[in-house]
């Protein structure tokens, strides 16, 4: 882990990471594939586990008063047990299966919003049943690549939460997430002492692009910030799929 290349996708990956914790979720998901293009995959995500869990402090503390309590209630006791069951199948489920998973149902959702537009009618309600399945796929993904934005985001869109409400409520429940991977990233030997002294590093430049994603959130019109989201999510699920299948 040294030389130009490596350093240069590492801070991008890094300043992608802050991105996701300063309120624009979906953008963190590109973390893992870039720096992939230096280090394997898997160093990739167990490298970048410790920037995500200093970012998510920033991002904690911006957005402390605006989250849905309701929907983390819902989603994090969910997301724990896909963490286990990730944790538990770790060494049988393959990663190419994950990902094609996640990016097919990002890409099949995000494709629906699009072609149909947003709906007119109320906001659906946060139900239990469903946010149980999402959220426990959420834990499950985010503990296999990092990538637990699509299925979070197929459940929380159609809540139509408020701009800021959104971006903080994804905030507080991947912290949480990003903690609770912490102790089986550990046992599985992805926090290494060499991976934390580069992690520390790279937690400088994600902390900056912390501050620049809670600005940009607040600025871009609500309408704009879905359609972002919408695409965003569109094109890493496509990149998702393609690693799958390449």
């Amino acid at each position: 882990m040294e030389g130009f290349w490596f350093w240069l996708l590492a801070v991008a990956a890094s300043c992608f990471v802050g991105l996701s914790k300063g309120g624009l979720p979906a953008v963190g998901m590109l973390g893992v594939p870039v720096l992939s293009l230096a280090i394997s995959p898997v160093t990739a995500a167990g490298l970048l586990l410790p920037v995500y869990v200093v970012s998510d402090m920033f991002g904690l503390w911006a957005y402390r008063r605006a989250v849905d309590r309701r929907v983390l209630a819902i989603l994090a006791p969910a997301a724990t047990v896909g963490i286990g069951l990730g944790w538990a199948t770790a060494a049988m489920v393959p990663e190419r299966a994950v990902t094609g998973l996640v990016g097919a149902i990002g890409a099949a959702f995000a494709l629906n919003l699009i072609l149909r537009g947003t709906p007119n009618g109320p906001a659906r309600p946060a139900r239990v049943a469903s946010g149980l399945f999402w959220g426990a796929l959420t834990g499950f993904t985010s503990f296999v690549s990092h990538a637990g934005a699509p299925p979070y985001q197929v459940y929380v869109l159609p809540l139509r939460l408020e701009k800021l409400v959104f971006a903080g409520t994804s905030t507080v429940l991947f912290a949480y997430v990003n903690a609770a991977k912490l102790v089986p990233y550990w046992a599985l030997g992805q926090l290494s002492p060499a991976n934390l002294k580069v992690a520390a590093v790279l937690a400088v430049p994600a902390s900056v692009a912390v501050l620049a994603g809670i600005r940009l959130v607040r600025v871009i019109p609500t309408a704009l910030f879905y359609r972002l989201v919408t695409w965003a999510l569109l094109a890493i699920s496509v990149k998702l799929l393609w690693d799958a299948v390449a």
